[in-house]
């Protein structure tokens, strides 16, 4: 199972690379005949009919005239393309400059267009059910930022995040989390018990579910480590697998691969507790704290 060495494809961007594959097949060009037309890589154009990269707007101009599409269709697939540059030019991620790795930066430019975040957390609590003193907690505890300004730019990210929580449209958060990573003290007694509460909190809303894999389940598929997989609101939209580790994140978007990890989450929601029964050992585990 590879991961990508490129940028995930955006939404959009899938979107605007499937309909050029189609025309092109249609046509039967094979990627090389577009390549030669574009005087580029193989390589390129299946970037592009995959998302992966900006479309130029010469390089559509000439695919689209290659591939005989009509003026409405290539209005259509312009204004696709001036939509999907843009946004990948103006999210709020990139104001913060060098401060995010670029595997952290797709990453959170995947989840804003996402409809459904499933996750499953072995050690600690989903980001986006974090609040800020834990964030903290954890940016000081990785070693990785060295000054504070970069810690609380972090910490002002991971918040910022979470926005999509509250949204007229909300994000549907689908949170399974391990037993040992609610009863670890990040940040100590006092910042453990505030994060318990907004977990439970979060845990009442509609479009929030929350369980909890108890010690008790013993070994399941899902120790290997966690995961996140995002859906996507666009018909046809493929869900994203995306792996954390220390230096950054991958991406799986391959549907077999992809098909991997919704069997694991599969496996691992079934042998969660119930939303109900999670919620209260949360708040047993809160109740211990000394």
């Amino acid at each position: 199972m590879a991961a990508s060495s490129y940028p995930p494809s955006t939404v959009l961007g899938r979107q605007l690379g499937g309909e050029l594959r189609t025309l092109r097949e249609q046509k039967g060009f094979s990627t090389a005949d577009v390549a030669a037309a574009l005087e580029c890589t193989k390589g390129k154009v299946s970037r592009i009919e995959n998302g992966r990269v900006p479309l130029r707007n010469p390089d559509l101009v000439a695919m689209l005239r290659m591939y005989g599409a009509d003026e409405s269709t290539s209005e259509r697939l312009g204004s696709l393309a001036r939509t999907a540059n843009r946004r990948r030019r103006t999210g709020w991620w990139n104001e913060y400059g060098t401060l995010l790795a670029d595997t952290y930066r797709d990453f959170i430019a995947m989840e804003a267009e996402a409809s459904l975040v499933r996750t499953f957390q072995s050690q600690t609590v989903p980001a986006l059910l974090q609040t800020a003193e834990y964030a903290q907690a954890l940016a000081v505890a990785s070693r990785w930022w060295k000054h504070p300004e970069e810690i609380e730019q972090f910490v002002a990210v991971r918040i910022k995040r979470q926005l999509r929580l509250t949204s007229e449209e909300p994000l549907q958060v689908w949170a399974v989390i391990a037993e040992g990573a609610l009863r670890q003290h990040v940040g100590g007694p006092h910042v453990m018990r505030a994060q318990l509460e907004h977990i439970t909190h979060w845990a009442q809303q509609e479009h929030v579910t929350v369980q909890v894999v108890p010690f008790r389940t013993g070994a399941h598929a899902s120790m290997g480590g966690p995961y996140v997989l995002l859906s996507f609101p666009d018909d046809g939209s493929l869900d994203v697998a995306l792996l954390d580790n220390p230096s950054g994140s991958i991406w799986l978007e391959k549907a077999e691969d992809v098909a991997v990890y919704r069997t694991l989450w599969d496996d691992v929601r079934t042998s969660a507790l119930s939303p109900a029964d999670s919620v209260q050992l949360i708040n047993s585990i809160k109740e211990h704290l000394q």
